[in-house]
């Protein structure tokens, strides 16, 4: 009796409506908040919800505290869990700047649903959604993630294409590869986007791609955890994933061996841990088809043209696109008249005593054929050459009987050509250490620095030479001499001009020269520039323990570049203007050798 007049008590003098939550509706709470969007709120997704339903706390009205923070997990339980498993939970819980769930599904009394256009989790807008936090580099700098800007890239991409482009929502976005609730680094064994789960990421999508990669080499190896073993990821790429009829894809045809296949079939690493045949891509590209690709041309085979896309499998695997009895179906994609014989040679030509013998035996004949037949070409033209040469050479001394160089001019020029050419030669082997004529240093194999020591022994009498040069010019009567005759003048600059005229047919009278023509003054001052550049250069390249102890690192690289063009700027200079006007110029051929004997005809005098 006692507990109903008690209940009747509180019936009386406390209405339900003003004390427990449950009788408080969304008029009640209006009749305060008079400035809540309540159509924006109607077309929310919890527009059937109370008010109460999310501020729980709230007892009565009117009520004196602030509310509470609205814990979305009290209705969205597993949601929660997954999203406190994640990344961005996970960050959120040690109080790092992380999504929550407002974040992405937008303003607490507007929140959409993603099936409507204007949720920010409608598929369309997820990328802009992610781009709010992910396009921050600032907000982005302490988690070191990859991308800096991931939606930027992700919209080159085919996906991203097709999404912002097309408005195809079908279209792969942000978190069908990354997931939503359930985002993860990749270095998480949960993770969608972790390095063995990314075949089923895509094969969401691509479920027809998914299970012919499963059957291939690849997707076998990969399945049981070798981690070399190529994903989708490895060949597609992630967020740079375009058309493979797109020049700039990875997968494109002509860039296909080198930036895809050759990441593994040509990494030492991985074909001696995975036993696999080496020089693939070296073969490949010896080979026509490798040739042609390189010369940008799109129709000829590639690797996936013979062994596959996503069904790569091995050639002992009869199933192999690459098997003996398949390879004249497979090459009669290109070229129908393929016989049943085409097994019986090498794809991947690689000639030897064991392998491929027809080949390598009829290599060897040409390459003895070749050295016989064109050596004794070259023996046969110096000996025709010597007596000729000689012929020519005392014809020239017996006319030449005025002096030009004297004999200590002579040397200096022949011990700058001997150690340019050392140097030219020692230094472009450094640069180009695989070319033909850099396999001597090679060939030596001693472990010990041959080159260099030759190109810095070269270098040594190169700097010797232009000190003495120095002296020679500016302490002996002949050197003041020549010092004198070399300095540029205002004439040169005319000399110039008359003589292109002369050359064109509009002058008919050549200029008159000094001791030195523009041509040779152009050439001397221009080498004195080159050597200066070269010895600060190559002091500071030789000597760099020291200049690092005094220089930024970035003084060594400019010196460094400067002295490998400066070098190509001589060596083309040498053969474009020197070899031309001392053997090609119709005057002088074969060999003007007033360099070599000091002598000059009268004739040749008059004229220079």
């Amino acid at each position: 009796m006692s507990k109903l007049i008690w209940a009747v008590f509180f019936i009386i003098f406390f209405p339900a409506q003003s004390f427990c939550k449950e009788g408080i509706s969304n008029e009640d709470c209006l009749k305060c908040h008079d400035d809540f969007k309540i159509q924006a709120f109607n077309n929310s997704v919890h527009s059937s919800d109370l008010c109460t339903s999310c501020h729980n706390d709230i007892q009565k009205i009117p009520h004196l505290d602030k509310p509470a923070k609205v814990d979305c997990s009290s209705c969205h339980k597993i949601e929660s869990e997954v999203y406190n498993a994640s990344d961005h939970g996970r960050a959120v819980k040690v109080g790092a700047p992380a999504a929550k769930c407002l974040d992405c599904h937008g303003q607490p009394h507007e929140i959409l649903d993603a099936r409507n256009r204007e949720s920010p989790v409608f598929r369309l807008n997820i990328p802009q959604t992610c781009a709010k936090c992910h396009e921050d580099e600032e907000k982005m700098a302490r988690y070191n993630l990859l991308e800096k800007k991931p939606v930027v890239t992700y919209s080159g991409t085919v996906h991203g294409k097709a999404l912002m482009e097309k408005g195809l929502a079908s279209s792969a976005v942000c978190t069908d590869c990354h997931g939503s609730h359930n985002l993860s680094s990749p270095i998480n064994p949960k993770s969608k986007i972790y390095r063995l789960n990314v075949p089923n990421t895509c094969g969401k999508c691509h479920e027809n791609v998914l299970n012919t990669y499963l059957r291939s080499i690849h997707g076998k190896a990969a399945m049981v955890g070798v981690r070399d073993a190529p994903v989708c990821t490895d060949c597609h790429g992630e967020h740079t994933i375009k058309s493979h009829k797109d020049p700039l894809s990875s997968v494109y045809s002509t860039a296909i061996a080198k930036k895809t296949c050759g990441q593994c079939h040509a990494s030492e690493r991985v074909i001696s841990k995975y036993h696999l045949p080496g020089n693939r891509l070296e073969t490949y590209f010896e080979s026509y088809h490798g040739l042609a690709s390189k010369m940008g041309v799109t129709t000829v085979a590639n690797c996936v043209s013979c062994h596959g896309v996503h069904d790569i499998l091995p050639s002992s695997d009869p199933d192999s696109a690459v098997n003996k009895n398949n390879l004249q179906r497979t090459c009669g994609k290109c070229h129908p008249n393929a016989g049943a014989e085409l097994a019986k040679g090498s794809v991947h030509l690689s000639p030897s005593m064991g392998r491929d013998q027809a080949v390598y035996y009829v290599t060897w004949f040409y390459i003895i054929l070749i050295v016989l037949t064109i050596g004794g070409m070259i023996a046969h033209n110096i000996l025709d050459f010597i007596p000729k040469f000689k012929a020519h050479y005392r014809r020239y001394h017996e006319e030449a009987k005025d002096i030009r160089f004297t004999k200590n001019e002579c040397f200096q020029h022949t011990v700058l050509t001997i150690s340019f050419i050392i140097l030219a030669y020692t230094g472009f082997a450094l640069r180009y250490p695989r070319a033909w004529w850099a396999m001597p240093f090679a060939m030596w194999g001693t472990g010990f620095d041959w080159r260099g020591i030759i190109h810095r022994t070269a270098a040594v009498i190169f700097s010797a030479s232009a000190a003495y040069h120095a002296y020679y010019l500016f302490f002996t009567k002949r050197g003041k001499e020549q010092l004198k005759a070399l300095v540029p003048k205002w004439k040169d600059f005319f000399d110039v001009i008359k003589m292109t005229k002369y050359n064109l047919g509009i002058e008919k009278k050549k200029p008159d020269h000094a001791r030195y023509n523009y041509v040779e003054k152009a050439e001397y001052w221009a080498l004195v520039w080159g050597s200066v550049i070269m010895l600060i250069t190559g002091s500071i390249l030789t000597f760099e323990d020291f200049f690092l102890q005094y220089f930024p690192k970035w003084i060594l690289d400019v010196a460094r570049t400067i002295h490998y063009y400066e070098a190509v700027l001589a060596v083309l200079a040498i053969l474009v203007w020197h070899l031309y006007f001392v053997i090609f110029d119709p005057d002088r051929y074969p060999l003007d050798f007033s360099i070599i004997t000091g002598k000059v005809s009268k004739k040749h005098h008059g004229e220079e």
